[in-house]
């Protein structure tokens, strides 16, 4: 099987901040057979985030920033997760159960982690690795509103793992946005195992980092998705000058 599990927006971009889309798409290859999922299960939260990329590519024309993003669905292989890890390719996604997922074998697993995720982790790593020690590394997410029947309250989450300098100073300007509802290491936090791509391509480099959540009906219409951007730079921008100048007076 050959398919192209990434792409790469705006390569040469010269701003100091690279953007991961991990759930970007939700293109299943044929090959799949849809995972055998329900046909108004193609359309949910469980088989990419809605709105995330969009909203990558507003923050990546606003910072000049290259963008990795994921061409597959997450349920094919979920890009922020580990091969080890039975989320990578969940038999089970909140309600939703993934027929395809079910009862993978060793070798059905390795096949779609060298045909997904290794290939869009050397993407990762080739975008980085050409790029000086003060990159930043922001990743994107989109979160469904209701999860096993909770509403969620939080509007704009801010992830960290290990390394929470800029989520610190992003925290610092929240007070610039009143009117939204942001936390931090909500709806999702470490222990969810959801900071895997900021352990893999940005801890370990000693990037500065943050995994962008936003609840997905606030990026429903473009007017909504480009004033959430607005939001996010609001908060971003001044987090990574001051980064940028603490790392300075170093």
């Amino acid at each position: 099987m050959t398919l192209q599990p990434f792409e790469v927006i705006n390569p040469d971009g010269a701003g100091p901040v690279v953007i991961i889309c991990e759930h970007a798409s939700a293109h299943i290859p044929a090959v799949y057979d849809d995972l055998g999922l329900a046909p108004d299960d193609l359309k949910s939260h469980a088989v990419w985030d809605p709105g995330a990329l969009n909203l990558s590519l507003k923050l990546s024309k606003a910072l000049d920033a290259p963008v990795v993003a994921s061409a597959v669905s997450r349920l094919v292989y979920d890009c922020n997760r580990p091969p080890e890890a039975p989320s990578a390719m969940p038999p089970q996604s909140e309600l939703i159960n993934v027929p395809g997922n079910a009862g993978l074998t060793a070798s059905a697993r390795q096949r779609r982690t060298q045909a997904v995720y290794q290939p869009f982790c050397r993407a990762v790593s080739d975008v980085l690795d050409k790029r000086g020690p003060g990159t930043i590394v922001v990743t994107v997410h989109s979160f469904t509103p209701v999860y096993f029947g909770e509403p969620r309250r939080v509007e704009l989450g801010l992830l960290h793992d290990e390394d929470s300098r800029l989520v610190d100073l992003m925290l610092d300007h929240a007070g610039k946005l009143p009117n939204r509802k942001v936390a931090c290491n909500e709806p999702y936090g470490p222990a969810d195992g959801v900071t895997h791509s900021l352990k893999l391509h940005a801890i370990s480099r000693g990037l500065a980092n943050v995994m962008i959540e936003v609840r997905n009906d606030l990026l429903a219409t473009e007017e909504m998705a480009a004033g959430m951007a607005l939001d996010i730079l609001a908060l971003l921008i001044p987090a990574v000058n001051e980064l940028n100048e603490k790392e300075l007076a170093v």
